[in-house]
């Protein structure tokens, strides 16, 4: 129940995204917003991306975030030429498929990110996907911040409401605006890793229950199988942010640096959450592993049990059962009723006591 009361408040909670961009981007297919920054207020008014820089780099003050999702070569080759970003940053942006890093081109920062959400589903089976992952870049400038999201999750439309209702915080620049990102993502690591909790509960009580089933083996490797997606997530994910929090870079002021201490500090404990989450799922497994051997010990001695007690008439009864002419006790009148009786009992006390020791 209380498992079920948690889902009903996540999903009554999580704000709806609409995220067929073409619909609602006029700026194209691929970007989804360019907002200009001055002072940390948005300016109002449509701003395409040479009109926001030239501003920018005129007034010497302020920065442009521009948001894409999925963009192709050609969508973001005109990006790439204004901003003079470097040709490997952005292949690894369009084509995606990476794994968490921290890059520096010149004056410019270019930071991977893997994003998580957990699939809500109504029981955990061998086949369930748990844990959903995508892909955010984000290159840093000295007066731009352009963020490149692949996959069907992690928006930053809310994260952008927050910022922008923070101006002391987003005037700090474009680096307050990795570290708002660098924090959100790890937020929802946080999120994913106690969903993913519950559910290792829900099957840590099936397995040690006395109606435990013996398919539960699949749902634990199944759960060890998305536990390993969301911690090749989050592991690589230490270094960049160790370098942010600690290393001297040009466009990371050390005013903002504590922030990402704070951001590395988060991801540490969901490291170590993770490692005892599998840790705890190996423990599962090799538990119900030993019941399924108990069981099948128990069901072989009953076999065992049961072929002892058999074996006592089959063997007098065969050997009745030979076509001899001169056997003795043959013409026993009553030969037939006390051989049957002996059977029974030699029987009875087989399966007494195989159950007095624990076998029936």
């Amino acid at each position: 129940m209380i498992r079920n009361l948690r889902r009903t408040v996540r999903r009554a909670y999580r704000r709806t995204v609409d995220l067929s961009h073409p619909a609602r981007s006029p700026l194209g297919t691929a970007v989804v917003n360019c907002v200009l920054y001055e002072d940390g207020a948005r300016q109002q008014g449509a701003c395409p991306a040479p009109e926001a820089v030239r501003r920018v780099r005129k007034s010497g003050d302020g920065f442009v975030w521009i948001g894409l999702h999925e963009p192709s070569v050609d969508e973001f080759a005109g990006l790439a030429e204004l901003f003079g970003l470097h040709p490997l940053a952005v292949e690894d942006a369009v084509h995606a498929h990476q794994r968490p890093k921290l890059e520096r081109y010149d004056d410019t920062l270019f930071a991977v990110f893997k994003t998580v959400r957990y699939v809500e589903h109504e029981e955990l089976t061998a086949t369930s996907e748990v844990v959903d992952t995508g892909e955010l870049m984000v290159f840093t400038g000295s007066d731009f911040v352009i963020t490149v999201r692949h996959g069907r999750h992690g928006s930053l439309g809310p994260l952008r409401e927050a910022l922008e209702a923070d101006p002391e915080q987003l005037s700090k620049g474009p680096a307050a605006v990795l570290h708002a990102i660098a924090d959100h993502v790890v937020d929802d690591y946080l999120a994913v890793a106690d969903a993913v909790q519950n559910d290792i509960d829900a099957v840590e009580t099936a397995v040690f229950s006395e109606h435990s089933s013996r398919n539960d083996a699949g749902r634990v490797y199944q759960l060890k199988r998305e536990l390993l997606e969301l911690k090749r997530a989050v592991t690589p994910l230490d270094r960049p942010l160790q370098a942010l929090a600690s290393q001297p870079l040009p466009l990371v002021a050390a005013d903002i640096q504590p922030y990402f201490r704070d951001v590395a500090d988060h991801l540490s404990r969901i490291t170590e959450q993770i490692t005892s989450f599998d840790a705890l799922l190996d423990s599962i497994l090799q538990a119900h592993l030993a019941q399924v051997t108990v069981a099948q010990n128990e069901d072989m001695r009953k076999i065992t049990a049961w072929a002892a007690i058999i074996a006592v008439p089959t063997m007098v009864c065969g050997v009745y059962g030979m076509n001899f002419e001169h056997m003795p006790e043959l013409r026993w009148t009553y030969g037939y009723p006390l051989v049957v009786g002996a059977m029974a009992a030699a029987c009875f006390l087989l399966h007494r006591s195989f159950r007095r020791n624990g076998w029936l």
